[in-house]
């Protein structure tokens, strides 16, 4: 049997907090650093944006954290709004040196555990288009605009005995099905148990169902204040693994709660 290792999975919103405002870095890096985690699946991550303080989010989530080894994803360069000001961007993998070259947001993989491989695939995106409030500059009050789905990609890191997976679907239910499947051919192709982490937008039971995997945490995580479906998910595909001590957690950052999980090769 492998040694444990303690997987978290968790959508930041950009970084903000209950109130709604983006958390400075400080209050950003503290907001994870409890979870106790050896690997922390992150979505919604901005780099270099101004509505975040131009923060490289995964660079003090993983400070936060005392991750020393991380990679992160961009899925569109520019500024997300709706006024749709951004360029999706090419499948690609970032760490803490060269920092983001232009404002981008994604997803992120952290570990405080050494990497021996990293990798990523992209999944492309979803014609659907998304109903969101946001400021009318005819006006300067609130209107309705609908927002394209951007591109969606996910990331694997290799470590001794196990691979944690994480990824950020699309919104749209058949395109998120979709993607999930690419992504359990992907997997299909790496040795050893795999783990899975991140926001489906898929709910309950569906994603196991989907990639014949098992549900190591069950229970509600959206909205985080009062949730009432289950859209994050950790899953451990194939056998392999044993898990215990599942929890769900309300943090100071984010819309969604927290998911963690303890898992042992076997």
């Amino acid at each position: 049997m492998g040694s444990p290792v303690r997987i978290g999975t968790v959508n930041i919103a950009s970084g903000r907090g209950r109130a709604g405002a983006v958390l400075p870095a400080g209050e950003l890096a503290a907001a994870v650093a409890d979870l106790d985690v050896d690997v922390l699946a992150v979505q919604e991550v901005d780099a270099a944006q101004p509505r975040s303080h131009r923060t490289d989010q995964a660079a003090v989530l993983a400070d936060g954290l005392g991750a020393a080894h991380w990679r992160a994803a961009a899925t569109v360069a520019g500024t997300p709004d709706p006024f749709r000001s951004w360029t999706p961007a090419e499948p690609a993998l970032r760490g803490p040196h060269p920092g983001a070259a232009g404002p981008v947001y994604g997803i992120a993989l952290l570990s405080r555990l050494p990497v021996l491989e990293w990798s990523v695939l992209g999944l492309g995106a979803g014609r659907a288009r998304l109903p969101v409030q946001g400021p009318d500059p005819a006006n300067g009050g609130r209107r309705w605009w609908w927002v394209p789905d951007e591109p969606r990609i996910a990331v694997a890191a290799r470590l001794a005995g196990l691979t944690v997976v994480t990824t950020h679907l699309s919104f749209a239910p058949h395109t998120a099905v979709r993607q999930l499947l690419r992504l359990r051919r992907w997997v299909s192709a790496m040795t050893g148990p795999v783990v899975l982490a991140g926001d489906l937008n898929l709910p309950g039971a569906v994603p196991a169902r989907l990639l014949r995997a098992t549900a190591l945490v069950r229970t509600p995580t959206f909205p985080g204040a009062a949730p009432r479906v289950q859209l994050d998910h950790v899953l451990a595909l194939g056998d392999g693994v044993h898990s215990r001590d599942a929890a769900a957690t309300v943090l100071p950052v984010g819309d969604h709660r927290a998911l963690t999980v303890t898992v042992t090769p076997t």
